[in-house]
């Protein structure tokens, strides 16, 4: 959709072709890209699950028809409207009346909301230095402006505190940085964004870094992490049948705070000093995951095997998602490890900083190159002809190191560097344990902005 405006606003006539199920999606894509009537033929049903005589039929029974239908007609340059304007009073009434009112227009996330009244929206924006009508960016695929005016309606809706609005705009403003691909959060695959937030904000904001770290029931976790997948559905368009289609999405993930205190104890650098920002400053990281589990019971203290243990739970939770290491997107896999402070001081009082932990994942974090093959172009459509990850290096579509040896068992690394391996310092403090998430790559590649309070 996004060539077929380019070319359109070039004078050149285009169609796009899209399957089933991918019609809606296509045309919300259209109206933020300002060209409502931007041409759709369908191909009826999914090309992967047809058979040759069977995709023929329909394309030439509908597919052809439309293309000749579309490229025959002036194209409509009408973008989508509708929506109401920043201060509009949308709901009046009760908080029943104004809920229903929200769940009927798809406002809500299936849970009660916070009515934004204007006195609520009032007091989130006095806990910013930004004006209301600051354009912080423009989000795709709906189109819509993100300002800070409607972070607050948002965050007021998801349950937070007003002296949680400086992080709201934090948020937003790395959903409208072209670098993180805000745009494919409704990719098929689910992946789902996740917060990590660093800083004096983490104790200054009440948010939880220990005990049930990535678990509700902390208000600040948890409303954050629904603030933000409700700006994702209310302005930058992500709804279930439309533009979001996960075919099995996550619920939101509440935010995920880094122990300060534990991580400078050990005299390991957190998440924000890795991306290049200063000890203490108050740090927005989002990146999007597709899945995760829990490292449960790591026992002993040798850093060897302990090392061995998570760099087996990152190779267990990493698949398809390893185009994103070669090939599709070339080294922009980057898995998250969540250790716990007990798991981190164990290393760290066997002498391993944080480098050395990340240089030994790399290393030992491998699974034999067939199967890694496997995973992106056998098993999958991802990488079509089924690419050899020599070929991909003579290409330049991968790092010279998967072409290290001829032995089709021979261990290759899930990352193109050590480097893309983000490790977080959480969690209880009195358990032994870690979580490791797969990246989903370019499509929410982590991104980080400074939180700025009043």
């Amino acid at each position: 959709m996004r060539a077929s405006a380019a070319v359109e606003r070039c004078g050149v006539p285009s169609v796009s072709l899209v399957c089933d199920g991918f019609i809606g999606q296509g045309s919300i894509v259209a109206r933020g890209l300002g060209i409502g009537g931007l041409p759709i033929a369908r191909i009826p049903g999914h090309v992967d699950g047809q058979s040759d005589e069977e995709l023929a039929a329909g394309i030439g029974d509908v597919t052809f028809a439309d293309v000749v239908r579309h490229l025959t007609t002036p194209v409509s340059a009408a973008a989508g409207g509708g929506h109401p304007k920043s201060r509009d009073i949308v709901a009046e009434g009760g908080f029943d009346e104004v809920n229903a009112v929200f769940e009927a227009r798809r406002w809500s996330d299936g849970l009660p909301i916070v009515p934004p009244t204007p006195e609520r929206v009032a007091r989130f924006l006095a806990c910013t230095p930004d004006p209301p009508d600051r354009r912080i960016g423009v989000l795709a695929p709906s189109g819509s402006a993100a300002t800070v005016h409607n972070v607050a309606v948002n965050g007021v809706m998801a349950g937070c505190l007003p002296e949680h609005m400086p992080v709201l705009v934090a948020i937003a403003e790395v959903l409208a940085d072209p670098g993180y691909g805000v745009e494919h959060s409704g990719d098929t695959t689910g992946g789902d964004a996740l917060v990590v937030l660093n800083g004096r904000a983490v104790s200054a904001l009440g948010f939880n870094c220990e005990e049930a770290a990535l678990r509700d029931g902390y208000r600040a976790n948890t409303s954050v992490g629904r603030f933000l997948r409700l700006y994702l559905r209310n302005v930058a368009g992500f709804l279930p049948g439309g533009a979001d289609k996960s075919t099995f999405g996550h619920t939101w993930r509440v935010v995920l705070a880094e122990h300060e205190g534990a991580a400078r104890s050990l005299a390991w650098p957190t998440l924000a000093v890795d991306r290049g920002f200063e000890p203490g400053e108050s740090v927005v990281t989002i990146a999007r995951f597709t899945s995760g589990g829990t490292i449960g019971s790591i026992f002993g203290d040798d850093p060897e095997r302990i090392a061995a243990y998570l760099a087996d739970g990152l190779v267990r939770h990493t698949s398809w998602e390893l185009i994103f290491t070669l090939g599709f997107a070339p080294g922009t896999y980057c898995p998250l490890l969540v250790v716990s402070p007990m798991v981190a001081g164990t290393l760290s009082r066997a002498g391993w900083t944080k480098e050395r932990l990340r240089e030994r994942l790399f290393a030992l974090a491998r699974m034999p190159a067939s199967k890694l093959e496997s995973y992106v172009g056998e098993w999958t459509n991802l990488l079509p002809g089924r690419p050899s990850l020599h070929a991909l290096v003579r290409e330049g579509r991968a790092a010279p190191v998967f072409a290290e040896g001829s032995d089709p068992e021979r261990l290759v690394p899930v990352v193109a560097s050590a480097d893309n391996f983000l490790i977080v310092v959480s969690g209880d403090p009195t358990r032994s344990n870690a979580y490791a998430f797969a990246s989903n790559g370019m499509h929410g590649y982590p991104t980080s902005r400074v939180v700025r309070f009043v």
